[in-house]
């Protein structure tokens, strides 16, 4: 009861992150239904898309409402990403053996292979957020340009990660618009959390379509404590400087990566 109770009130950072940074929702939730709720890693990854998913669409609306979303960027973006997440839920992550190789004592299961390439996603988000964004352009009127083919790569391979571990991806999303699309930092935010909703949400049905066995009472608690978190965290971004903060929050990432990386493999 205890850790249900510490896992809803963690909900509530998850929306923080989001609303702050528009990344880290994913990389939050993971890790704390797993550690701290008990929920197996499969299904936890599955609860990570609905509950990002839902969070992030409320978030989008309400940058929406403020003019910090580019439509047009959500559709070619999305289109791809959605197409891989969905493809990825349905069909590649049950098509992965419960075992997939054993060497002694060490026992390589889905569950932990999941757990580790989700711990190497966060290693690569931390470095993206903890590293200066040198291509970042503030100017709220610049014209945005788009890398056509890049954009469609980008977003089948942000799919395809989301699909597997469940990340929603606004730490690959937002360097891919400011960088690709030449975006400003404030509207890639709001375009990323459309983006990251769509697909995640759409990815969920693919689990959906598996009959896993869903608790939707501990998926709402944790979606609704979310939203609330969101809200808060769009009211601190007047307040709160998002780079540093960004940078802070990127470190705490890197720490949680590798103890992920050291739990599952040696522990």
């Amino acid at each position: 009861m205890t850790s249900l109770i510490i896992g809803y009130i963690l909900a509530v950072f998850v929306g923080v992150s989001l609303g702050l940074i528009g990344s880290g929702g994913s990389i939050l939730t993971v890790p704390i239904l797993v550690y701290v709720m008990g929920v197996e890693p499969v299904l936890a990854t599955a609860y990570s898309l609905f509950i990002v998913g839902a969070t992030s669409l409320i978030g989008g609306v309400q940058n929406a409402v403020q003019k910090k979303v580019d439509f047009k960027t959500v559709i070619i973006f999305g289109i791809p990403s959605i197409a891989a997440v969905y493809f990825t839920r349905a069909y590649l992550v049950p098509f992965i053996p419960d075992v997939i190789f054993s060497t002694g004592t060490f026992v390589l299961t889905k569950s932990i292979a999941l757990m580790v390439l989700f711990a190497i996603v966060m290693i690569f988000a931390s470095i993206s957020m903890i590293r200066p964004c040198l291509h970042c352009n503030e100017s709220e009127d610049a014209a945005i340009k788009y890398n056509y083919p890049m954009i469609l790569l980008e977003g089948t391979l942000v799919g395809t990660v989301t699909g597997l571990v469940g990340a929603g991806g606004g730490f690959l999303i937002i360097p891919a618009l400011v960088i690709l699309a030449r975006m400003p930092m404030k509207l890639a935010v709001g375009t990323s959390l459309f983006i990251i909703a769509a697909k995640s949400l759409l990815g969920f049905t693919g689990d959906l379509q598996r009959n896993e066995a869903i608790d939707w009472s501990l998926l709402g608690i944790f979606t609704l404590l979310s939203i609330i978190g969101i809200f808060i965290g769009i009211g601190l971004t007047k307040k709160i400087e998002g780079g540093k903060l960004k940078t802070a929050f990127g470190w705490f990432v890197l720490v949680m990566g590798i103890y992920i990386l050291v739990k599952e493999l040696f522990l």
